[in-house]
């Protein structure tokens, strides 16, 4: 009997060299020929997918074609799922139609759809851009807003822009994250912001500090001076402690502090369940003591562990990546941005830069006015989720 791969061998081709992947795919292959089962042949061509992630335009293995044709004649739905993203990786441009065509079929589920988005952005279709816009009018508008920060498509912009006052806080945050991707688009989201069409305080602090960085003085001439407040950190801690230790809690709104926290904070730090995962989860930290809450927040970059430094990946065709490395082997790296995770396949890196300051940014109580910051620390102090306002 043909001794078959276990799946731990399968999964553990994404750990090598391309060359001796490929020659993992094609044994992996040959195995499946002899595999009728669909469930077994599901849990293969999973395999086969993870260790491909990050990878595009990959020479089809040894016999693959023949497989194909073999998995399809079965009908098994899971099966050609997989058989068409997986497609998509070696270049089957039938593969690419098919998906794309998945994707504009309201008739499918959503949670399908969304897959054939997933898979269409991460082998940057060029199909895909000029459909991206009658997909915003759909349950998939969130994923059709960040998949536009994968292209270099000059209509993005103007197209998200022109529906920004349609959209809600969450989707308007998305807008702003997929406009600070690239430099056209983020050109375009400053111009917006001069015309008052995008008001500063949209502007998440750790999106300012990329902003300037991509534009420098173009940016600070609309949006203000970015801060950085590490040399002054004693003397920002001092000011902010007193004004909070003279203040009379009685009048803060814990409600009111929710929302603050969810428009400063929630996108990188989980509490009570919600939030991004970029930062530390608050739920169980020490957050009701003050000067914890002020070191951390006005002085985040004073000592950070290795997994929160920011890393800054600059592909070759001009998208701008931020974030925390959760996943890297020699074919991808893996950030986890706010939001959402990106790979990034190593051949399309042009630079990486890793910082040695934090994810989250210095000086975000500055953005807040001293109520605001009030009703966010009576909501941090909480033991359990309050409503919103």
């Amino acid at each position: 009997m043909k001794r078959l791969p276990c799946l731990a061998v399968i999964l553990g081709f994404l750990c090598i060299s391309p060359a001796r992947a490929d020659s993992q795919l094609d044994a992996i292959v040959g195995a499946l020929k002899g595999i009728d089962d669909p469930g077994i042949q599901a849990s293969f061509l999973k395999g086969m997918l993870g260790g491909l992630e990050g990878r595009r335009d990959v020479d089809p293995p040894t016999g693959w074609n023949e497989l194909k044709v073999k998995l399809e004649k079965q009908g098994n739905e899971e099966v050609l799922a997989l058989v068409g993203r997986i497609g998509q990786v070696f270049g089957d441009e039938s593969a690419g139609d098919s998906a794309l065509a998945k994707l504009l079929d309201r008739k499918e589920p959503l949670s399908e759809r969304k897959l054939a988005l997933s898979g269409l952005v991460a082998q940057k279709n060029p199909k895909l851009p000029p459909k991206l816009a009658g997909l915003l009018d759909q349950g998939l508008r969130m994923e059709a807003v960040r998949a536009y920060s994968a292209f270099d498509y000059k209509p993005a912009a103007p197209t998200l822009l022109a529906r920004y006052s349609q959209f809600d806080s969450k989707e308007r945050m998305a807008v702003v994250e997929t406009l600070a991707s690239r430099k056209p688009y983020a050109r375009a989201l400053v111009k917006a912001m001069s015309e008052g069409n995008v008001a500063k305080e949209e502007i998440p602090a750790y999106v300012a500090r990329n902003l300037h960085a991509m534009l420098g003085d173009v940016f600070e001439k609309v949006y203000g001076k970015v801060e950085a407040v590490s040399a002054d950190k004693d003397k920002e801690i001092a000011k902010y402690r007193s004004m909070i230790l003279k203040a009379d809690f009685s009048k803060t709104d814990a409600s009111k502090g929710r929302a603050v926290y969810q428009r400063v904070c929630g996108a990188c730090h989980v509490m009570y369940g919600e939030g991004g995962k970029i930062g530390p989860e608050l739920t169980g930290s020490n957050r009701s003591d003050l000067n914890y809450f002020l070191l951390n927040v006005l002085a985040p970059s004073y000592d950070v562990p290795e997994g929160y430094r920011m890393v800054t990946i600059t592909s070759k065709d001009g998208q701008v990546s931020v974030g925390n490395v959760v996943e890297e082997d020699a074919n991808k790296v893996v950030l986890n941005m706010v939001g959402q995770k990106s790979v990034i396949a190593k051949s399309d890196v042009k630079t990486r830069v890793t910082s040695k300051i934090s994810m989250m940014p210095e000086g975000l109580l500055l953005t807040l006015k001293d109520p605001e910051i009030l009703d966010l620390i009576q909501y941090l102090r909480t033991e359990k989720q309050v409503p919103l306002p």
